[in-house]
């Protein structure tokens, strides 16, 4: 009997309570946002671009972590920066003809750019006093 509730626990002691576990992924989830806020930054500031390189590495980064955050309000975050990322993304793409012209160009991606800025910002404040993101 002692060994049968001796194999029961070993069992049980990889399992994280969920507030445990969005706590241990705050870490990631700081390096995700960090590496998109310099990305937004460098995209409202002229002269500024980091590259897409730090991006890629954040998307990287929630879509491989993303599942491990699933039952917390952690989720909410990965789904948030990806969303972020690819809506950014398509919107770029759609508006890139602008830039024939010029000025409409360069307010459609500064508009998107704040925007941007505006979603990282928002989700690391969130995050800050572990709150999920509303969809």
């Amino acid at each position: 009997r002692r060994e049968r509730l001796n194999s029961m626990a070993d069992d049980f002691t990889d399992v994280q309570p969920k507030n445990q576990q969005a706590e241990d992924l705050k870490a990631i989830g700081w390096v995700s946002y960090l590496l998109h806020l310099i990305v937004a930054v460098g995209a409202v500031m002229p002269g500024a671009q980091p590259g897409a390189v730090l991006l890629v590495v954040a998307l990287v980064i929630d879509l491989v972590k993303k599942s491990d955050a699933e039952g917390t309000w952690q989720a909410s975050h990965f789904s948030w920066r990806i969303r972020t990322v690819v809506w950014a993304g398509v919107l770029y793409v759609l508006t890139a003809p602008l830039w024939i012209l010029v000025i409409p160009g360069w307010i459609a991606w500064g508009l998107i750019s704040l925007w941007f800025l505006y979603r990282i910002v928002r989700g690391m404040v969130a995050m800050n006093k572990s709150q999920a993101l509303d969809a």
